[in-house]
């Protein structure tokens, strides 16, 4: 009677999981599917082959699989890339110890940052996750990345201080080589997150966590 009464013990609480699966299942993918409709996708990631900081060849297929940011930027920036830098390691900070968040700092100045120069930064600048890849190359191919690629503004200017003009945003990219962004305002897509703002900084840190 005892074992009977054991068997149906299991088969009450086999009914009890199975109808909590029926409801929650639904649920959850309902609310995945909710974070997913928040989200546009901009376009592709363009094509690039670039050398990183290591002397390796690195292209947008080998960042496929990770959810990544992008930035341009240059070492001897004197006004806005030490901001935009900390706005960066405070993402990484963030998914510390995350094989599938990555991050790409291409330099808009490769006649002075070489993999050498980009290797040292690193190390100085409390770089601690592996997938972050610094970036140099030819100049022509990193502007066009910048300006047609990804629209993000870069320019050489001799008046300016440090030589360089660029914007202080930040892309965001899927795990399938998408450009992707928040959609805020009237249904309209943010497109890019200000490296400059808190508030940006911290949306682009929710939104890392829905791509994922």
């Amino acid at each position: 009677m005892a074992k009977k009464k054991s068997n149906l013990s299991y088969i009450g609480i086999s009914l009890v999981v199975l109808l909590f699966g029926i409801w929650a299942v639904p649920k959850i993918v309902d609310n995945l599917k909710s974070h997913e409709k928040d989200m546009a996708t901009i376009g592709p990631v363009p094509n690039f082959s670039l050398t990183n900081h290591h002397g390796e060849n690195i292209s947008q297929e080998d960042l496929l699989g990770k959810v990544y940011v992008v930035e341009f930027f240059f070492t001897t920036c004197p006004s806005i890339c030490p901001i935009m830098h900390k706005s960066m390691v405070k993402i990484q900070d963030k998914y510390f110890g995350n094989p599938n968040v990555a991050f790409v700092s291409v330099t808009i100045n490769p006649e002075y940052d070489t993999p050498e120069i980009l290797n040292a930064y690193a190390k100085e600048n409390n770089v601690t996750n592996n997938n972050w890849q610094f970036l140099t190359g030819d100049i022509q191919d990193i502007y066009a990345l910048a300006n047609q690629g990804f629209n993000l503004y870069v320019a050489e200017a001799p008046e300016v201080e440090g030589g360089f003009e660029h914007s202080g945003f930040f892309a965001l990219v899927d795990k399938k080589g998408n450009i992707r962004s928040r959609i805020v305002e009237q249904g309209n897509p943010k497109i890019y997150y200000n490296g400059l703002e808190d508030s940006d900084v911290r949306m682009l840190i929710e939104d890392i966590k829905n791509l994922l």
